[in-house]
């Protein structure tokens, strides 16, 4: 059978880090795309680009800033251990702090620009009738960003699924525990196990098509709403 059962675990896992770095990119990253959408701050600028910087660095480079931060040594490690959890590296939750960060433009950069594209109209209009501010967020502006959120949402969760530098940097190669889809095919190649990697490739390359296919519809058909 082409497809063994580590193949199925490293599936799964992946798929379970994509769903959980999804989420956790959604609701940390709408109030961060909210102000770089309507700040005047000198701050503006250099956020962003701190925002935009896993698109540019190695993903080795980050895992491995990661790995010494979160490592015995670094602070985020040091701080861990003081609370009794251990360290980050080479567990699942290692992975999803990586995930968040080198995932992190492909969450905020769509929202902010559908936050952007709404405009101040809708925003004052519903102010005038009385909505305070967190009514006007969750009653105007989050509807109107729908396609920006499906956007962020598709987005992370694929890039999440291909990463590869980061999470064999910062998590290793643990079956069950932190080998991904990316590093198994690592492993069947290493091995010369071909068969497996084409099976396991193939799929990355349906999947990915498959998620570029959804969002030229997301937006086609946000378009023509827009339109109507």
């Amino acid at each position: 059978m082409p497809i063994t059962s580590a193949d199925l675990a490293a599936i799964g896992l992946t798929l379970r880090l994509a769903a959980t770095t999804m989420v956790l990119l959604l609701v940390l990253c709408t109030p961060l795309a909210w102000w770089l959408a309507h700040t005047r701050s000198r701050w503006r600028g250099p956020v962003s680009a701190v925002v935009a910087l896993p698109l540019v660095l190695p993903p080795t480079v980050i895992g491995f800033y990661l790995l010494i931060t979160m490592g015995p040594n670094g602070p985020v490690g040091q701080f861990t251990q003081w609370l009794g959890l251990g360290t980050l590296p080479f567990t699942f939750w290692g992975l999803v702090v990586g995930s968040l960060i080198y995932s992190l433009p492909f969450a905020v950069q769509p929202l902010q620009h559908a936050f952007e594209a709404i405009g101040q109209r809708p925003l004052e209009a519903a102010a005038t009738l009385g909505a305070g501010p967190l009514d006007r967020f969750f009653t105007v502006a989050v509807p109107l960003a729908r396609p920006g959120f499906i956007t962020a949402a598709i987005l992370s969760f694929a890039h999440t699924v291909g990463e590869f530098g980061v999470v064999l940097m910062l998590g290793g190669n643990i079956p069950g525990v932190t080998r991904v889809v990316s590093v198994q095919i690592y492993d069947h190649v290493e091995a010369l196990e071909y068969t497996q990697a084409h099976w396991l490739a193939g799929g990355m390359v349906v999947f990915s098509f498959v998620v570029l296919l959804g969002l030229n519809l997301t937006r086609r058909n946000a378009a023509a709403s827009v339109v109507r």
